[in-house]
């Protein structure tokens, strides 16, 4: 018998084992559940519950803007104040790349900044 022979029968072996376990048996009885409940729940064209569910979660992601928009300023305060004191250091030791951090540090900051704006306007919030 072939090295591959020997592996295919090892494998066909693993998964009739598996295919008769209890477990193979408990995920086949869920799967099959779960599907019936889903067609269940959309029987005759109903899409109400969909609708509504979607409603619901847009609503709940609008009240998280201005939350996050406040965090994106928070993160841009931070960044500009951390990267001002590493400029300041690598001016201080003369270090050769600081017109680099400069580039770095406004770059982030202004990145931040858009994406607090552009966030309420991706959502649909008017800003």
């Amino acid at each position: 018998m072939t090295k591959f022979k020997k592996l295919a029968l090892k494998c066909k072996n693993k998964i009739k084992s598996f295919l008769s376990s209890e477990r193979a048996m408990t995920l086949a009885f869920m799967l099959i559940a779960f599907t019936g409940a889903v067609f269940a729940q959309n029987a005759a064209g109903n899409y109400e519950a969909g609708t509504n569910a979607l409603t619901t979660v847009t609503e709940e992601i609008a009240k998280y803007v201005p939350i996050v928009v406040k965090l994106c300023y928070a993160i841009a305060g931070v960044v500009a104040i951390v990267g001002a004191i590493s400029v300041y250091i690598a001016m201080n030791n003369e270090e050769q790349d600081v017109k680099k951090k400069i580039m770095m540090v406004v770059g982030a900051c202004i990145f931040l900044i858009a994406a607090a704006q552009a966030l309420p306007l991706f959502f649909g919030l008017g800003g």
